[in-house]
């Protein structure tokens, strides 16, 4: 068995998130349809956006804001400089940057109520 690479959002509008993430991530989809695109990341890891209307098997209680999607930085500067930026988007900030028991963070929601943690870790 091979660890999990593909991460499937389900969306109400995949051309509107698309366009959401391309800006957040600095990169365009790799693919494109009115019912799913799809991102690879410098990790390896794909990002892909599915419209709720359209996901085979149906999956009628799918909301945004079940999980998260969590982007680790370095440094609490990253921190607060991606937390400006973010507002500056006009992200919903759920969370503004605080210590936790982890780190560093601060939460915000993409356009389907999907939580987009960023954080750098506790030196432990």
């Amino acid at each position: 068995m091979t660890d999990p690479n593909f991460i499937i959002l389900y969306v109400d509008n995949p051309s509107v998130s698309a366009d959401f993430y391309a800006g957040l991530l600095g990169k365009t989809p790799v693919e494109s349809s009115p019912t799913f695109a799809m991102f690879i990341l410098e990790s390896g890891l794909k990002l892909g956006l599915w419209s709720k209307h359209t996901v085979e098997p149906a999956s009628p209680g799918a909301a945004g804001g079940g999980g998260e999607l969590a982007f680790a930085v370095n440094n609490s500067d990253t921190v607060h400089s991606l937390f400006a930026d973010w507002v500056k988007r006009g992200l919903e900030i759920i969370q503004r940057p605080t210590e936790m028991d982890f780190g560093f963070t601060f939460v915000a929601l993409d356009p389907d109520g999907h939580r987009l943690r960023v954080f750098t870790p506790s030196a432990e």
